[in-house]
């Protein structure tokens, strides 16, 4: 058995697929689409090592699912990423493999460990049965290989190729670059690239779970002279103001702690601190709307959210809907609600010294099947 690391580039921005979800996070079951591949391909090799090139700032998030792989940082490229990848290994081959393809059979897989010995890079390729031209000039049909993943090379002359200043659009262009001796086996057409949506139609996975998930978010602002408080994004006029960092919506905050809690991404703190300048005075409408964002990036829509303002003054009654109606607008759905309510003169809201939030939200994942 050869000695084989095997490396998975999950860390492209999937701007083709133009989806909220990136596709490496697109999910079969409950596993997003990254550690779907890299588990099947583990049950059919046993790897030296597995490393999962990931988004940066996806590197943190993608660990809490399995703190068993390693975690190399993506680049601008994909030549980038792999040559960050390269560092973790220290076996003599090394399997390559793009998240895009996800069904890759027991059969191709050994097809190209197969050929190890006798080649310093393999590839599997598909040919071309149509027509085919170069410009106005026909060209022999029966010599185009069209390239997949995963393509399995000898580490140290991958590792050699990758130090040149040249732009390799895959493993075999590099390890050619340096003299190595290709070989190839036939692919299959069901190790398909996943590049639009139109592609996930073709694609024989399980759909993602239909669980649906629960987060809560808890905040409180205290109060200081002032000409209005933002609540749900509306300025509510009153001789109060929040003593806040940001704008201080206490509201959008506990929102934005519930959407993170739902899909385990921690809470608003770690994301926009107190403690950076940058927050300073910052509308907690865009902090929300950057959360929604990242955690649509990795493969969750909001169901529904529920907001409960606790406050003795100023009275909101009023406001409600409009507050409802806006948070319902930043969110892109119609399943909002806010309600307000005093807390009989208890405790420091009571003595309307600040006003309290507690806010959930529910989640689930992307229904790609049925886009």
């Amino acid at each position: 058995m050869c000695e084989i690391s095997l490396v998975i580039l999950a860390a492209g921005d999937s701007t083709r697929m133009q989806m909220s979800a990136k596709k490496q996070w697109l999910r079969v079951g409950h596993d997003p689409l990254w550690k779907f591949v890299a588990d099947r391909l583990k049950t059919k090799y046993k790897f030296s090592k597995t490393i999962v090139v990931a988004n940066s700032d996806e590197l943190e998030y993608m660990k809490s699912y399995d703190d068993s792989f390693f975690y190399a940082k993506g680049g601008k490229s994909r030549q980038e990423s792999l040559k960050n990848a390269l560092c973790f290994i220290d076996s003599m081959y090394v399997l390559v493999h793009d998240v895009a393809r996800a069904e890759i059979s027991e059969t191709l897989l050994n097809s190209i460990i197969d050929k190890a010995l006798e080649f310093d890079c393999v590839s599997p390729y598909i040919g071309v049965y149509d027509t085919t031209y170069l410009n106005d000039k026909i060209i022999n049909r029966d010599e185009i290989k069209l390239i997949q993943t995963p393509q399995l090379s000898k580490t140290s002359l991958l590792k050699k190729a990758l130090l040149k200043d040249e732009i390799f659009t895959d493993d075999s262009m590099a390890v050619a670059s340096v003299g190595g001796k290709l070989g190839f086996v036939k692919g299959e057409s069901t190790a398909l690239k996943i590049t639009t949506k139109d592609d996930l139609k073709k694609l024989n996975l399980a759909p993602a779970s239909s669980d649906i998930f629960v987060g809560n978010g808890f905040d409180v602002h205290k109060f200081q002279a002032g000409d209005g408080l933002m609540l749900c994004g509306i300025k509510v006029p009153c001789e109060y103001e929040f003593i806040a960092h940001s704008d201080g919506d206490v509201a959008l905050h506990a929102l934005t702690d519930a959407i993170l809690g739902a899909c385990g991404l921690g809470d608003i703190g770690e994301f926009y601190p107190d403690t950076d300048a940058k927050f300073k005075g910052a509308n907690s409408a865009d902090l929300l709307k950057d959360a929604l964002k990242r955690v649509k990036n990795f493969g969750y829509e909001v169901v529904n959210a529920d907001i409960t303002i606790m406050a003795q003054a100023p009275k909101l009654g009023t406001y409600k809907k409009e507050m409802a109606k806006n948070v319902a607008q930043i969110l892109g759905i119609n399943r909002v609600n806010v309600k307000a309510t005093t807390t009989e003169k208890l405790g420091f809201v009571g003595r309307s010294e600040g006003v309290a939030v507690m806010a959930t939200a529910s989640l689930k994942y992307l229904d790609w099947k049925n886009l």
